[in-house]
């Protein structure tokens, strides 16, 4: 049996705590002075050419302001209640919808048709994927001034060809429906070899045994397709749908040159370009429409993310 003597003090011992590491120790320093030098002129950069403008334009959509004067009169909300309440608000909103829906649908199906007869392995596929993505590098400007070459009724090439068919070139650049279908022909053109790039880049990255086993179980290609590549691929989709919807929102200088009056074709952006640089020269209604286009791009981004981006399989 074990004694214990009450009368004897215990001692309890404990371990010692572990020294705490300064906060601000000199490696954390050095490290932050690092983190300063490499990101502090982007900042700057950033604040300077991107959130001063974008802070600057709020400013100016709420003054009556005409472009070049020394003057402006505070209006507060009322170009925004202008140009909701005005006949041209339909018509602007309703031709960037339709121009941005149909240039992304088409952009991103054709794509990634495209893509899928890219991804075959046979000769000449590296000059065609040059090729199919060489009119997204090329200058907006020039794309535009040789489309209107070839829409011409008169003496363009299209005509020709229709005039050896027997038949007539309609009046694309006269007819407000015609102007936008040309518009969206032209945009749909030159970003198709983006949407094309890209599926190419996701449609290679898909694990080739996966694909293997589903070809061995007897799957067609149509079956691997819309079973197993098309779900693998959400990623792209998703990214692409975002790209997509941004750059068509802001498409300008294809309508800027095919159509400059923008009869058929002003979207948010042009009309926007319109009101400030065309015969008004209202600057202060037409940084509105912008301010207007910037909360649309962001309602529109924030959504995606929100909530298309939870049918979007990473794995």
């Amino acid at each position: 049996m074990t004694h214990i003597d009450l009368d004897r003090p215990t001692t309890v011992t404990s371990e010692a705590p572990a020294p705490r590491r300064p906060r601000w120790s000199a490696r954390s320093r050095r490290d932050f002075v690092v983190f300063l030098a490499m990101a502090l002129p982007n900042l700057i950069l950033i604040a300077v050419f991107t959130y001063r403008p974008l802070f600057a334009n709020l400013q100016y959509s709420t003054l009556d302001w005409t472009l070049g004067a020394t003057t402006a009169r505070v209006v507060g909300l009322d170009n925004y209640v202008e140009f909701f309440t005005s006949d041209d608000a339909p018509r602007v909103l309703g031709t960037t919808a339709v121009f941005t829906i149909c240039t992304v649908g088409l952009s991103m199906v054709l794509g990634m048709f495209v893509a899928l007869a890219l991804n075959s392995r046979v000769r000449g596929t590296t000059f065609a994927r040059a090729a199919v993505f060489a009119p997204y590098v090329l200058s907006g400007v020039g794309v535009g001034l040789v489309w209107m070459f070839i829409f011409d009724p008169g003496y363009g090439v299209l005509s020709w060809i229709l005039k050896g068919l027997g038949g007539k070139s309609p009046e694309w650049f006269n007819n407000p429906q015609l102007a936008l279908t040309m518009i969206t022909i032209v945009y749909v053109w030159k970003n198709l070899g983006y949407c094309a790039v890209v599926y190419l880049a996701g449609l290679q990255s898909l694990p080739s045994d996966v694909m293997e086993a589903a070809a061995i179980d007897g799957a067609g290609a149509a079956r691997r397709f819309w079973s197993m590549s098309l779900p693998l691929l959400s990623p792209t989709t998703f990214f692409l749908l975002i790209t997509t919807i941004l750059s068509s929102l802001q498409a300008f200088d294809l309508i800027r040159v095919m159509t400059p009056l923008g009869d058929g074709t002003s979207t948010l952006i042009y009309e926007s370009y319109l009101q400030a640089f065309g015969a008004y020269n209202r600057a202060g209604y037409s940084a509105s429409i912008s301010v207007i286009l910037f909360a649309i791009l962001l309602i529109i981004t924030v959504v995606q993310v929100r909530f298309v981006e939870k049918k979007v399989h990473y794995a």
